[in-house]
């Protein structure tokens, strides 16, 4: 039965990447609204949290927040919402161009680097295939380990245990490593250096 004919449409969170460039003198002014709108938003239903990346380099001027929010519809309240206009009015006028936002979901969270500026998410054929890189060799090595003990258990808490495990290690372990050894294929030199 599909998600339609259920009554039910798949609910993924929202990752939303905003990009600011900010004009000379008015970093700190920036970096104090912006910690207030992220205060603001926080107790919006369905936030999942926030970080900002300041520039890296001084050829990579941006500033780069990142925040979640658990549903698209959750997600829309709070850029339609009043309280956030009111705070980016402040905001933009310290920028030297308008914001840019991109709202991305499902495996693209997984491919930006820990603690460096998010870049464009690569082609999904490559996001497949690192992923099935990870994924593979964490499942035999799960069931060459424990085989014998998931093979007495019944089928659903098999399976619940077997992709809990799998996803955690995905997150946490494996995915931020694969994207970094994967880099020079995943990104091309434009989008790495580029943003």
């Amino acid at each position: 039965m599909s998600s339609k004919e259920s009554g039910k449409e798949e609910v993924l969170p929202v990752t939303v990447v905003i990009s600011r460039r900010v004009r000379k003198g008015c970093e700190k002014q920036f970096e104090e609204l912006s910690s207030k709108l992220t205060e603001a938003a926080s107790v919006f239903p369905g936030y999942q949290g926030a970080n900002m990346f300041r520039p890296s380099t001084p050829t990579d001027p941006e500033y780069r927040i990142i925040f979640k929010f658990d549903t698209k519809d959750n997600l829309e309240a709070w850029l339609t919402s009043d309280e956030r206009n009111n705070w980016l009015r402040d905001i933009e006028s310290l920028l030297v161009q308008p914001s840019t936002m991109e709202v991305t979901s499902g495996l693209v969270t997984w491919f930006s680097f820990h603690g460096e500026n998010p870049v464009q998410p690569p082609p999904k054929y490559k996001m497949a295939l690192v992923s099935w890189l990870a994924v593979f060799p964490t499942v035999t090595i799960i069931f060459w380990l424990f085989g014998k003990q998931l093979a007495g258990m019944p089928l659903l808490p098999r399976i619940l245990i077997l992709s809990a495990v799998v996803m955690i290690l995905m997150t946490y372990v494996l995915m931020p490593r694969f994207t970094k050894w994967f880099s020079f294929w995943l990104y091309t030199k434009e989008k790495r250096d580029i943003r």
